[in-house]
């Protein structure tokens, strides 16, 4: 994963906003923060190819060769994985059991000579499980008879499933308690200092100061303002959300 970046050049949101380049190195958690409706969801669905931009171009770089992506399945195929923000529309699958939720977007991890072995399907949830601490007494119980938290783990072990370089994690923690919040910032704390990219857009303040290294404040769907370190802090995020001076 170490040599695995994700590039971003002259992006534009919106026909005439001033466009965007950054890079977005391995092992790094940069923040996405804004007034709701300012560009930074708008910014992370263009990074998944799921939103196509006005202009610019998003591209996964290994080993110093740059991959262009057009759509979804690209940004698939060349190791980003998406959790999106609302879990009940765009993430589960209500009518189906917790283990096909996760198992859904791996189906051939799980076949030989083209049947599911469901001895597999279960060893490779349980390393998940553990890792995430995901509460389920029934692996073939719809989904919907667990926490919201616990819904929200196994979203994250399916997109882990498939072995990403990159993951794009919209507001991860909405609607999650204390306890599921914590052991979330550690599994993303630990993906990357295995040197995984992570881009977290979150509604949270505080939320973002806690986990990201490094911070991109949107407004008119513009970057108002690029922060790290120090100048990371309340006052400024809000400033910047506001179109002042940072």
């Amino acid at each position: 994963m170490s040599d695995v970046r994700l590039t971003i050049d002259n992006l534009e949101l919106k026909a005439g906003a001033r466009p965007i380049s950054q890079t977005i190195a391995a092992g790094e958690i940069v923040g996405l923060a804004g007034l709701d409706g300012h560009g930074q969801q708008t910014f992370l669905e263009a990074l998944a190819g799921l939103v196509a931009p006005a202009s610019g171009q998003v591209s996964v770089m290994r080993q110093g060769q740059g991959r262009p992506l057009q759509d979804f399945r690209q940004a698939v195929a060349n190791g980003i994985a998406y959790l999106p923000r609302d879990r009940r529309a765009t993430g589960i699958f209500p009518s189906m059991s917790v283990l096909d939720n996760f198992a859904i977007a791996t189906v051939w991890k799980d076949t030989t000579a083209g049947l599911i072995t469901a001895a597999r399907r279960r060893e490779r949830f349980e390393a998940y499980r553990q890792k995430l601490s995901i509460k389920v007494p029934d692996l073939d119980a719809s989904i919907t008879t667990l926490s919201g938290g616990n819904q929200q783990k196994v979203l994250l072990a399916r997109a882990l499933a498939l072995g990403p370089n990159i993951l794009l994690l919209n507001d991860p923690t909405r609607g999650v308690d204390v306890a599921t919040r914590h052991v979330l910032y550690g599994v993303f704390r630990e993906l990357a200092a295995d040197g995984m990219t992570l881009v977290i857009l979150s509604s949270e303040i505080e939320e973002i100061l806690v986990l990201c290294g490094r911070l991109l404040v949107f407004r008119d769907n513009e970057i108002s303002a690029e922060m790290a370190g120090a100048e990371m802090t309340a006052e400024n995020v809000i400033s910047a959300m506001f179109g002042k001076a940072v």
